[in-house]
């Protein structure tokens, strides 16, 4: 038996929130917070591990980054105006369908929407993981605040290159190798 706090492959689901082109001007180090979410894609996709993207009223903040457009579908991006995505219609039987008891979660604004969804989250009964290096605000002491908070709350914290290898489990695999050229 894993140790709880390892993101298991089988168990895992990536969320993705709110990464706009509209926030990208005021999101303090937006462009590394699209980087390593492409690299949990990649990863994922590789892996078969299902992701969800959600987009905060994107009439005004616009769809997501470019950069990660090319992992969407009309099945996985989810459109929203709550900031929690979890008090949104269907949102959490969404989540449910995809069965799996892990969420991995990167985006924006860490202390609004990346926060409360994540709250709501673990008060549904999921084990949220969110990766540090992955999420951000428009100022650095609202990432830190919500870092603390979340991790009160239960969620464990943790970063991109974490993820993948606690997925991957072993070296010397195929995967493993494809995965390495991503994080080098």
């Amino acid at each position: 038996m894993r140790h709880s706090y390892i993101c298991q492959q089988s168990q895992a689901m990536l969320l993705i929130i709110d990464e706009q082109a509209g926030l990208a001007p005021v999101i303090d180090d937006f462009t590394n917070v699209v980087q390593h979410t492409a690299t949990l894609l990649n990863s994922a996709k590789l892996l078969a591990i299902p992701y969800l993207f959600t987009e905060q009223n994107p009439s005004k903040l616009g769809h997501t980054s470019e950069e990660l457009v090319p992992f969407i579908t009309a099945e996985n991006c989810y459109h929203k105006i709550h900031f929690s995505a979890c008090l949104e219609n269907d949102f959490n039987h969404k989540l449910a369908d995809y069965k799996r008891a892990q969420v991995v979660v990167t985006g924006t604004e860490a202390h609004v929407c990346v926060l409360q969804t994540c709250l709501d989250l673990l008060a549904a009964g999921f084990q949220v993981f969110v990766v540090e290096d992955a999420i951000a605000s428009r100022n650095q002491n609202h990432k830190k605040l919500a870092i603390k908070q979340l991790s009160a709350a239960g969620a464990i914290i943790t970063c991109t290159e974490s993820v993948i290898f606690q997925w991957l489990e072993k070296a010397g695999t195929d995967q493993f190798r494809a995965l390495l050229q991503l994080i080098k």
